[in-house]
């Protein structure tokens, strides 16, 4: 009988075993996260930014690096090659936290350190508590621990994504590096759309304190001052994502303008400090967030207004100066503040509306 068992146990650690060794074998050879190299005979499916950058990072070397959140999503690294005349990458980490980016960064000058980084920072990250972030970055491909690397290998998921990547590669599917995660092609945009999607808060009569967002903007900055102070050599050109004036409506009417001029006052003094920085402010681009088509919500824009802003920040259209910072912060809120935000909900948005809807905005009712 103990015989009996024994041979059981053998038998089903053997084909344990075997499974295990076939899954890995699949993973490793069809690499769908890009992590050991980058296909050559198909194009790669891409279906995770935080999985699959870190294999971009370790496979595509480039002089210029854009890195950004979904705000940068529909840039393309073929416009870094155009305007900066070298190899090009874009990384996005969607609703990223500065923790990510900072995984990212670090892999980034472990493999192949660029010339020069490109930070599409987003305002809303740049505010934001750093606490909030999930465990949705996989540790196992930023860190420099080769045995974790099991975790890739022998994992259902991978598995699954291995699949779907032969499965897509056979239909003919796949996307070039300048395409992946890009998508501007499958959504609406326009005047129209940007306003029909915006839900408008009720203006609220408590402003939110100055220096509320102060302790989460330092921290964050904290972790872009080791990049510079840890890279002298390469150029970070740090430009602020161009939000729609609806943007600044919310603001306004949410009670938190002030607070987050002060947060942009914060980040404009301590970057511009350091001697391998430039800031590019098209977040105040006014003839680019004024005009609504270039949107398909309040803060998106389309991928040809990113290829707009890319090429007026390396022709340093949006330079800011240590000089012009309070003077360039007093023209903005003057700007917004007096804005004619009602005036964009003018008959020929109504006229659309009601082709469709009964009732107005919910935003409307309240």
């Amino acid at each position: 009988m103990n015989n009996t068992y024994a041979r059981w146990a053998r038998s089903f650690l053997s084909a344990l075993l075997a499974a295990l060794v076939l899954c890995g074998g699949i993973v490793y050879a069809v690499d769908p996260c890009l992590y050991y190299r980058m296909p050559e005979n198909r194009l790669p499916a891409f279906f995770n930014e935080r999985y699959q950058a870190a294999g971009m990072v370790r496979n595509v070397p480039a002089d210029t690096v854009l890195l950004g959140s979904s705000m940068a999503a529909n840039y393309r690294s073929g416009w870094i090659e155009e305007f900066y005349h070298g190899p090009g990458l874009r990384i996005t980490i969607p609703d990223g936290y500065f923790s990510e980016f900072d995984q990212v960064v670090d892999l980034l000058f472990r493999e192949n350190p660029p010339e020069r980084v490109l930070f599409a920072l987003d305002l809303n990250a740049l505010i934001r508590d750093g606490g909030g972030v999930t465990d949705a970055m996989p540790d196992y491909f930023y860190n420099q621990n080769p045995l974790d690397d099991v975790k890739y290998l022998l994992n259902k998921d991978s598995l699954y994504y291995s699949l779907y990547a032969l499965m897509t590669a056979r239909q003919g599917g796949g996307q070039t590096l300048d395409e992946g995660f890009t998508w501007d092609k499958t959504s609406r945009w326009g005047r129209y759309e940007t306003l029909r999607t915006y839900s408008r808060p009720p203006a609220s009569e408590e402003q939110t304190p100055e220096d509320a967002y102060l302790p989460f903007t330092r921290e964050n900055l904290s972790v872009m001052e080791d990049w510079f102070q840890d890279h002298p050599e390469t150029k970070f050109e740090i430009f602020f994502s161009p939000y729609s004036i609806l943007a600044w409506d919310r603001s306004l009417r949410q009670g938190d303008l002030d607070a987050r001029i002060m947060a942009l006052r914060e980040a404009f003094r301590t970057l511009t400090r350091w001697p391998n920085v430039r800031v590019h402010t098209p977040l105040f681009a006014v003839d680019m967030v004024t005009n609504l088509n270039n949107y398909c919500d309040y803060v998106h824009h389309s991928g040809e207004a990113g290829k707009w802003v890319l090429g007026n920040v390396c022709a340093e259209k949006f330079l800011l100066r240590e000089e012009d910072i309070e003077k360039t912060l007093a023209e903005w809120r003057d700007f917004v503040v007096h804005y004619d935000y009602n005036a964009l909900w003018d008959g020929e948005f109504w006229e659309r509306w009601y082709e469709d809807h009964d009732q107005p905005p919910d935003w409307c009712k309240s």
